[in-house]
């Protein structure tokens, strides 16, 4: 006789993700309550101001910004600066004159990793984007726009690449704040992925599937945790991980580096909003954020829509995520928007 299976009370779910057509699991039944998140143990790196190759640079900037402002080099590194762009001493891309591959055995692929990194620094050695004032905040995206026009003119740089690690989970070997830009000659799985289905999403529908999923969430506002003129601050549908958030323009935008000046100043303030949000809310939390932007290939995409992704280090991907490539979150997304938007 079958075993009778009892019902349980909070059932998990599986959401299917619109964008990459993943599945994720909001496994309710081992959820845990918000504040329980704000006291994981946290891993510190500590090194001295004294000992910071950051705050102690001796490497020419590439750029140089100073209260909201792009400053002309002089020989040496102006004592007053805000933010400076350097070049990555430990590059994994290299410049190279000619982009080369080859194939072993009619098998394997090969091809010389062609590229540019760099570091966008700030200049307090402790204070991150949680203490930033709207001024500071806007300032770095001045740093990433700057750098990611320039980039895009150079050879073989298909794809311009921004992110920021905090904290020992997330893969911050440093605890100065600082930002990376890595160029590629390719465009990244992710990305890729994401353009074919919205793509097909347009030309089934006739819609951009971001600007419907936004106007869904603003009308819905069960996951908005923040909102301006510009731009909406969301815990989306099918979250990879516990609160993660979105931002994206409210208008229908593919390209970040064409962001217009008070969109910046609106970005800026967004942005601001949700990482003090994250920052009370979980206690200084490791976390990843990136940008996702069109390519580099002079291309339009009308069917594509820029956003950072802001991805709180909560736990740790063990066998199940990783040989399935489904990520488990044990807070709904609905949970973690109602208690950022308290914070």
């Amino acid at each position: 006789m079958a075993e009778k299976l009892k019902k349980p009370k909070f059932p998990s779910e599986l959401r299917f993700d619109l964008i990459s057509t993943d599945w994720v699991v909001i496994a309710t039944g081992r959820a845990k309550k918000p504040e329980m998140f704000k006291q994981e143990k946290r891993i510190k790196i500590k090194i001295s101001k004294e000992d910071c190759p950051f705050c102690n640079n001796k490497e020419k900037p590439i750029s140089v910004y100073y209260r909201g402002k792009k400053i002309i080099q002089r020989k040496a590194l102006p004592k007053n600066w805000t933010t400076i762009v350097l070049p990555n001493k430990y590059p994994s891309f290299l410049p190279y004159p000619k982009l080369e591959s080859k194939v072993e055995g009619g098998l394997y692929q090969t091809m010389n990793a062609v590229g540019f990194c760099e570091l966008v620094v700030t200049r307090d050695h402790e204070r991150h984007f949680p203490h930033f004032s709207l001024e500071q905040t806007k300032e770095v995206f001045d740093a990433y726009q700057e750098r990611l026009l320039d980039l895009s003119k150079k050879p073989f740089v298909s794809y311009v690449s921004i992110f920021h690690n905090h904290g020992v989970e997330a893969g911050a070997s440093q605890p100065h704040p600082h930002s990376q830009i890595i160029t590629t000659p390719l465009i990244d799985v992710d990305l890729e992925k994401a353009l074919i289905n919205s793509k097909k999403y347009l030309k089934k529908t006739g819609q951009c599937i971001y600007c419907r999923m936004n106007n869904w969430e603003k009308k819905a506002r069960k996951r908005v945790v923040f909102e301006n003129k510009e731009f909406l601050a969301v815990c989306p549908f099918a979250s990879k991980s516990a609160f993660e958030m979105i931002i994206s323009p409210k208008k229908h935008l593919s390209n970040f580096e064409r962001i217009k000046e008070e969109e910046k100043w609106q970005l800026a303030g967004a942005f601001r909003e949700a990482m003090r949000k994250l920052y009370k809310g979980l206690n200084d939390p490791p976390y990843n954020f990136y940008l996702h932007t069109a390519p580099n290939d002079n291309k339009e995409y009308p069917y594509y829509h820029w956003h950072w992704t802001i991805l709180p280090k909560t736990s740790t991907w063990a066998g199940f995520e990783i040989g399935t490539r489904m990520e488990i979150s044990t807070i709904t997304p609905e949970k973690a928007a109602e208690y950022l938007r308290k914070q």
